[in-house]
């Protein structure tokens, strides 16, 4: 148990705390100005309770984690529940669920970490309710995220982030997720910007459901069902900009104009929504999908340029 004022330091590679039992390795609760640096935290593939991680920090203000390592947890790696502080240049591998988890987050930064082998999600940025949050994740390389638990989307994820407005995705490498590199749910004002993402099982970058505002801008997408979603506008979700864009090499599962799930598809797009200055190509299904009827509302698509696709906007 961690209490205010801790600093561990290691040497980076060298010092090693492996999980012997127990719900964590390590933990803090109600403490302020912890700094972890230069340290591996080894799961021994163990299994971990549910809400807790191979860390878990609770109400923690300024905390630090920087160059360590977090291998094989037998859950998720770090859980961090109302925090503020920074995450980065830490490796985490082989979490059987998801790397890192971020609750009702006061002020985090996530930069620079590299995430390999996640059995869910690579990072997830949540709230127990809808607000402000304001997490920051770039710089970040993550691959190799599978969906263990199954589901329609909850799993499979680069980046999730759930209920949480005013979050920023950027300048992020993230490749061969089951679903998505970065799936926003219920999550208002999201930047997702100047991501290089490749090989995804589902939609690229998604942004769904009761969210108000969205910026999908400068991302460079190769290989996915489908590039681009702005949906859900049945449930409330609207205002978005996807602009300057570089998207290809589409694919479908099945029959593409019987299964609605097959995608090929670049954009998509329902309500209240700028789609400009994006490069479409090899979309099997059409470059540029929107709405109908009740679920399509002012919708403006200027000056994109679609290529070998088969239908150009649909």
């Amino acid at each position: 148990v961690l209490p205010s004022g801790t600093h561990l330091v290691g040497v980076t590679g060298a010092s090693r705390l492996v999980l012997g039992y127990g719900a964590s390795l390590a933990a803090s609760s109600r403490a302020e100005q912890i700094m972890l640096s230069g340290l591996t935290f080894d799961g021994a593939s163990r299994p971990l309770p549910e809400k807790r991680g191979l860390l878990t920090i609770r109400n923690t203000r300024e905390f630090i984690m920087r160059d360590c390592a977090v291998v094989s947890a037998g859950g998720t790696g770090i859980v961090l529940e109302s925090v503020d502080g920074e995450l980065a240049n830490n490796v985490f591998t082989g979490a059987v669920k998801a790397a890192i988890f971020s609750l009702d987050a006061t002020g985090l930064a996530i930069r620079n970490n590299t995430i390999r082998n996640a059995g869910n999600n690579g990072i997830l940025v949540w709230r127990t309710e809808k607000g402000d949050d304001g997490t920051i994740v770039s710089g970040n390389r993550i691959e190799g995220i599978a969906a263990r638990d199954g589901g329609s989307g909850q799993n499979g994820n680069g980046v999730n982030i759930f209920r949480a407005a005013n979050v920023i995705v950027a300048d992020n490498r993230i490749r061969n997720c089951a679903f998505s590199a970065v799936r926003g749910n219920a999550a208002s004002n999201m930047q997702v910007r100047g991501n290089a993402v490749s090989s995804m099982g589902e939609v690229a970058i998604y942004s769904e459901f009761d969210f108000e505002g969205a910026v999908i801008a400068g991302n460079t997408i190769d290989g996915a069902a489908l590039g681009v979603s702005v949906t859900n506008f049945n449930h409330g979700g609207r205002l978005a900009i996807v602009q300057g864009n570089l998207i290809r090499n589409l694919v479908t599962r099945g029959k593409a104009f019987v299964d609605q799930e097959a995608r090929g598809i670049g954009i998509g797009v329902e309500a209240d929504t700028v789609v400009s200055g994006n490069v479409i190509e090899k979309a099997p299904v059409a470059g540029i999908w929107l709405g109908w009827k009740e679920y399509l509302r002012d919708v403006s698509v200027t000056g994109n340029i679609v290529r070998q696709s088969r239908i150009g906007i649909a």
